[in-house]
């Protein structure tokens, strides 16, 4: 993803535009694309440097092409990279050697005179001897730990310039979102898809329902006042490609100017034609739940039978979706609501919706840590330490039977 420092955006009648290449308006970039691909799939063994100029020799005489445009391009490109990163600090100890050896002859100058007899290319020559290698081969190693100095190893690439300018577009939008306060979705169709793509990216969210099939998702953004505020807004830009991947939604977001001053908005909607380029998440909210679903299994176990996410709750204009359902050979079904680490304010939240659908069924794991700051727990609330016990979940189970 790009960084902030690679943001382009317009902010003009309380909106926000992030910069953006149409076909009516920039259909030579298509060439200009291809020519970039073309630079990195020839690019092996070049330095980052080398392959950034020759980027920025394509652009450089495009009226109106931003530097920071061409830097964004340049970052999009190294993303579908792979460099040589020097892991095993080659480079640094070929320094230590090289310095030492040319220390004795310090300082150095182009041509010896009466006072400094050590000249440059002489002293190389004895390095160069003296490591057994060609100079040339030495100051190509010699800084290879530094960015501007990996090689290249391997593209992966874009499918072809359109995917590479596709991928822009979003990628601008991605970078507007870093400062957001919040977002606000209008989902139909697909809502049961977005939330958990929401869920997945680890962002806070409170639903409405609107109507029949309509929700209403807000999302806090990585502006507001939360903690680790740099990662929910990576967080934040990693869910729109999901979201864009989705049918029958419209989003706003409200958005904080570089100044101070009243936040700008940016509205979106499938009707704008941004593709997302990702891979659809894990199927997982977190590693807890994969792991629990997969050592539960796809048989029955004492007559349940589980499913994720399997059921919407309603309570007026509230809705709640339990991470997994229980749902026994007899017909009856419990839900199951897995609670781990989040901040107090996503506690407190939590406390409010369960006590909202308090009437339903509903099997609470709390990880043990936060047994305490969860108030009123119900009866049979499991807690759980690394991981949830499928022996821990049936006892529950059989205990809220019992109940009836």
């Amino acid at each position: 993803m790009l960084t902030r420092e690679h943001a382009i955006a317009a902010y003009k009648d309380g909106k926000v535009l992030p910069d953006r290449l149409t076909r009516r308006t920039h259909s030579h970039y298509a060439a200009f694309a291809e020519g970039m691909l073309a630079v990195y799939r020839g690019g092996l063994g070049k330095t980052r440097r080398e392959l950034h100029r020759a980027v920025q020799s394509l652009l450089e005489n495009e009226p109106e092409c931003p530097s920071r445009r061409i830097e964004a391009f340049c970052k999009l490109l190294d993303d579908a990279s792979v460099y040589d990163q020097d892991s095993r600090g080659k480079a640094a100890a070929l320094r230590r050697e090289v310095f030492h050896l040319a220390a004795p002859h310090h300082p150095l100058v182009r041509e010896a005179d009466k006072l400094f007899d050590s000249e440059e290319a002489r002293v190389k020559e004895a390095i160069a001897r003296a490591l057994g290698r060609p100079w040339e081969s030495i100051e190509a190693d010699l800084f290879a730990d530094v960015p501007d100095f990996h090689r290249l190893v391997e593209f992966k690439g874009y499918a072809d310039g359109p995917a590479l300018l596709s991928r822009y577009n979003v990628a601008q939008v991605q970078a507007a979102l870093y400062r957001a306060t919040a977002m606000t979705i209008w989902a139909e169709a697909d809502f049961k898809t977005i939330l958990r793509q929401a869920k997945l990216a680890k962002l806070m969210h409170a639903i409405k329902r609107m109507g029949p099939g309509r929700y209403e998702i807000r999302l806090d953004g990585p502006a507001s006042m939360l903690r680790e505020t740099r990662r929910y807004g990576t967080a934040m830009a990693v869910f729109l490609p999901s979201l864009l991947a989705c049918s029958g939604w419209r989003m706003r977001a409200l958005i904080a100017p570089p100044w101070a001053g009243a936040p700008f908005h940016l509205d979106l909607s499938p009707e704008d034609g941004l593709r997302g380029h990702l891979q659809p998440p894990e199927a997982f909210d977190s590693s807890v739940e994969e792991s629990f679903a997969r050592k539960w299994g796809e048989e029955p176990r004492e007559g349940w039978r589980l499913l994720r996410e399997a059921a919407i709750l309603h309570e007026g204009q509230h809705v709640f979706v339990p991470d997994f359902a229980f749902r026994h050979e007899g017909g009856r079904e419990v839900l199951l609501e897995i609670i781990g680490f989040w901040t107090p304010e996503y506690l407190a939240a939590k406390s409010r919706t369960l006590s909202l659908f308090a009437a339903h069924p509903i099997l609470l794991a709390v990880q043990k840590s936060l047994i305490h700051k969860l108030p009123a727990l119900p009866p049979g609330t499991i807690s759980y330490g690394t991981g949830l016990k499928v022996r821990d979940v049936l006892g529950a189970l059989g205990g809220m039977r019992s109940e009836e």
